[in-house]
């Protein structure tokens, strides 16, 4: 052969090779499909043969003669262009396959499986955004505190289990004290109703027994800057709670640290407390309607206590729930009336809260449950924890 060339793919070579005539897939006889010629372009002697002719097994075929080119991009006689897989799959415009999948879902749906499927579909998407957006606009961080619970004394996960308490007691305020708040606990007799009687610190008046503590609630008022009318409460409720609970050993500071918390020692909402220890006027806390952040609680006295018959209102210093002070209200003055609005009361029932469930505040463990029982979001847990921390290291406790 002379010097011929061919086109295969639009590239040129100059390489003869005869075709080799294919074989069936499955390797029997039989007569193998040729691929269809250009009628235009064979010679005329092939088209002059006659049918019989054609039936011959096809010779080897030639590249056209050297000099003569098929022009670019154009198959060569008897042979089919190869193209490449990604331009033989024609892909449509996305624009396209989103009306296409449109119209196929508006079919289905009007089908009887789409007409039951299709709107349990949308209602389980709808409830799982719900549930996403309710996590991320009121994160447990970030809600406003609310009143003590009582409705469970069950272990609180997540808090820890080790590690230093707040203002712990047992620790002597200074050389030579006894019977005081933070000291080894004196030996005293509690009464029925929950005043104790023995050797204390400074006359017991017939009034308002927490005034037995005035010369030691005005050195410790005077270190931490809590009025000495609460400063004389949260001792009392320690002593009482030390002869009453005496394996709670909760420490005046963790009151006082709730107290500041919760009204700032009854000082909320412009409030003072009075000298025997009522805050005036009543702290009432928002309606627990479920805004805000706030629990929703309907109301459970009647409007007895804080004066709203729709939702309940936290009370007091303290700011306990109704339905939380009926049950654990207690009158520390012995005045015949347990009032959630004194800071004697609602700081010794506040301590009872507490050492529910035979707690022992001096265990890691139990005073973070107990503070979380009282309000369960962390950062208030976390906040109570910073407080009393603190009174204990400025009164030395």
């Amino acid at each position: 052969m002379g010097d011929t060339r061919r086109v295969v793919d639009g590239e040129q070579r100059s390489t003869v090779r005869p075709l080799r005539p294919a074989a069936p897939p499955d390797g029997g006889a039989g007569p193998v499909p040729r691929p269809r010629s250009n009628p235009a372009s064979e010679p005329a002697d092939q088209k002059a043969k006659p049918a019989a002719a054609k039936a011959e097994p096809a010779e080897p075929k030639v590249e056209p003669a050297a000099g003569k080119v098929e022009p670019a991009g154009e198959p060569v006689a008897g042979r089919r262009r190869r193209v490449p897989f990604a331009h033989a799959v024609r892909v449509p415009p996305p624009r396209q396959l989103a009306v296409g999948a449109a119209r196929a879902t508006r079919a289905w749906s009007r089908r009887p499986s789409g007409r039951t499927t299709l709107p349990a579909l949308f209602l389980l998407a709808l409830v799982a955004a719900t549930a996403t957006a309710g996590a991320l606009l009121v994160p447990a961080a970030v809600r406003k505190p609310v009143a003590v619970d009582a409705t469970t004394n069950a272990p609180v996960r997540g808090v820890p289990q080790t590690g230093a308490v707040p203002g712990a007691t047992g620790v002597p305020v200074g050389p030579g004290t006894t019977g005081l708040p933070g000291t080894p606990f004196p030996t005293l007799t509690a009464t029925p109703g929950g005043t104790p009687t023995g050797p204390v610190v400074g006359p017991v008046t017939p009034g308002r027994p927490a005034d037995a503590l005035a010369a030691w609630a005005q050195q410790v008022s005077a270190a931490t800057g809590i009025p000495q009318v609460a400063m004389q409460a949260y001792g009392y409720a320690e002593l009482v709670l030390a002869q009453t609970q005496r394996s709670c050993q909760l420490s005046w500071t963790t009151l006082a640290a709730i107290g500041y918390v919760e009204s700032r020692h009854g000082s909320a909402n412009r409030a003072t407390l009075r000298p025997d220890g009522v805050a005036a006027p009543e702290i009432l806390g928002a309606p627990l309607d479920g805004q805000g952040g706030r629990s929703r609680i309907l109301d459970t006295d009647q409007g007895q206590l804080d004066h709203d018959r729709v939702y309940d209102r936290a009370l007091g210093p303290m700011q306990f729930i109704p339905s939380t002070w009926q049950e654990i209200g207690a009158d520390a003055d012995n005045d015949g009336v347990k009032n959630p609005h004194d800071i004697d009361d609602a700081a010794l029932a506040a301590g009872r809260y507490l050492c529910k469930g035979g707690r022992n505040m001096t265990i890691p463990g139990d005073w973070w449950g107990a503070i979380l029982s009282y309000n369960d979001v962390r950062r208030y847990a976390q906040d109570v924890f910073d407080k009393a921390d603190e009174y204990g290291r400025l009164s030395g406790t």
